[in-house]
Parts: C-alpha cells; sequence; structure tokens
C-alpha cells in the first residue's frame, strides 16, 4: 500500500506499544514513513531489533525500547525516560496477545495475567503521556481493540473482555481528556492477515469461514490498519474523538 501523506505527522514524536511484529512492526513503518520520531516497545527483542536495521534509513530511525508492559514501575520508567528529550504527542496502545483459552482452565492467577497483557497496560501508558499533551496543548491517544468480541468467538472470552472494556475506557478517556485537546479513539480490526494469525489459527476452512462473514470478500491487510491509524493520529480528524473506528471489512459473522 502507498499511504498518504499527512504533513503534520512529519517531526512528531510517537510511541507504539508492541511494536516489535504484526500490527505493531506495520505501524512503526507507516509512522516512520511518515517522518515521525517514532518509539516502540515490545518484550520480543530479536525481532524488534531487526525492524530497528530495517528502518535505519528512514528520516528519523525509529528507536526500539525494550518494556515489560505488565511491569508498572518499568512502564513509567520507560515514559519517563522518553518524555525526557520532550512530551509525546502520539500514543499507539497496540499491544496485545490473544492465546486461546477454555473457561475451565482459568486461574485466578491467569486471569490478572490476562488483563495486564491486554488492558491494564493500555490506561497506564495513556496517563503516563497526559500531562505533556496537556502542557503542550493537546495530542492524540489511539487504543487498539479488537472485533472478536462483536462477534463473540470461541475460547477468548478473557481476550474478550479485555477488548470490550477497552472501548469503554477510551470513551471516559475522551470526555475527560478532551478539554485539553487531547483526542481518544479506538482502532478495531477485523481478522488481519499477520503473520502469527496465519502461522497459528489458518486453515483453508477458517479463511472461508471469515471471507463468507465479511461484506468485502477480502482479508484485511496490517497496512489497512495503519492507514486508518495514520488518519485518525492527523489533523484532518481533527474533530474525532470518543469514537469506535472498524477495519474489517465489514465483517458480521458467518
Amino acid at each position: 500500500m502507498v499511504y498518504a501523506t499527512y504533513p503534520d505527522l512529519a517531526g512528531k514524536r510517537v510511541v507504539i506499544t508492541g511494536g516489535g511484529s504484526g500490527i505493531g512492526s506495520e505501524l512503526v513503518t507507516a509512522f516512520a514513513g511518515q517522518g515521525a520520531q517514532v518509539y516502540f516497545l515490545d518484550i520480543a527483542e530479536a525481532s524488534a531489533r531487526a525492524l530497528e536495521v530495517a528502518l535505519q534509513d528512514a528520516r528519523q530511525a525509529p528507536k526500539f525500547v525494550r518494556c515489560d508492559l505488565t511491569d508498572l514501575d518499568a512502564l513509567a520508567a520507560t515514559f519517563a525516560a522518553i518524555s525526557a528529550d520532550g512530551p509525546i504527542d502520539i500514543l499507539l496502545n497496540n499491544a496485545a496477545n490473544d492465546d486461546r483459552h477454555d473457561i475451565a482452565d482459568v486461574t485466578a492467577a491467569y486471569y490478572e495475567n490476562r488483563m495486564a497483557v491486554n488492558l491494564r497496560h493500555q490506561f497506564f501508558c495513556a496517563q503516563a503521556v497526559v500531562r505533556g499533551m496537556q502542557a503542550q496543548g493537546g495530542g492524540v491517544i489511539l487504543n487498539f481493540g479488537s472485533i472478536s468480541w462483536h462477534l463473540a468467538q470461541s475460547r477468548l472470552a478473557l481476550y474478550m473482555t479485555a477488548k470490550a472494556a477497552i472501548e469503554g475506557m477510551s470513551r471516559g478517556l475522551a470526555r475527560d481528556l478532551g478539554q485539553y485537546n487531547i483526542r481518544v479513539n479506538t482502532v478495531v480490526p477485523g481478522a488481519v492477515k499477520t503473520p502469527r494469525q496465519q502461522a497459528l489459527w489458518h486453515t483453508p476452512e477458517e479463511e472461508a469461514r471469515i471471507l463468507a462473514g465479511q461484506c468485502l470478500p477480502e482479508r484485511v491487510e496490517m497496512s489497512d490498519v495503519a492507514a486508518l491509524a495514520l488518519f485518525l493520529a492527523s489533523s484532518n480528524a481533527r474533530h474525532c474523538s470518543g469514537r469506535e473506528y472498524f477495519v474489517d471489512c465489514g465483517w458480521y459473522g458467518a
């Protein structure tokens, strides 16, 4: 995909969580292509370092920062270090993990871990950037949800719990932060064709089921998600806040 150009994104300081692989890596690539200064957080060091090398010739080379987002002290320290060089303009809360699970196997510890991995950090990352955004008169926070709970998919009860909560959290943040010109929205990807999805769960039958449930019989690509994020982060979306934006080919389920 050739991305639209948003001149106002050039020079913006952007933090992307889970940027080392999948949708996150495409977000890093897309925002770096706009001339933004991108910091991307992940624990998958090998893939993140490879991405950093691949994009080293960008106008502003993206910077990988290793951070376990489930460790709130490490999270706070990471954002403080990045903010020391200037406030963060745009936050993309992308990190998540959609491991399948059976209800009978869920323990209290596993439940807490899934909430920490898929929900909790999004709030505390947002909290970490708000003061700087307030001081500079505005900013953008994009939280990443999922189509899964809108379709009631199987073996994903905890993941869907977290992803449903993200939409409520985004609306609450948008209401409280709008007075400071901080926009908050949720990006809701559909059945995105990522290397992880293709490797772990893709079969010809699953492909047929997905396409049959969509209005458009094509798979959503990672670049489609990044294109939506670029728009929502730009000044072209200056009056878009407190909403959910789907990129799912109109997937209503089969």
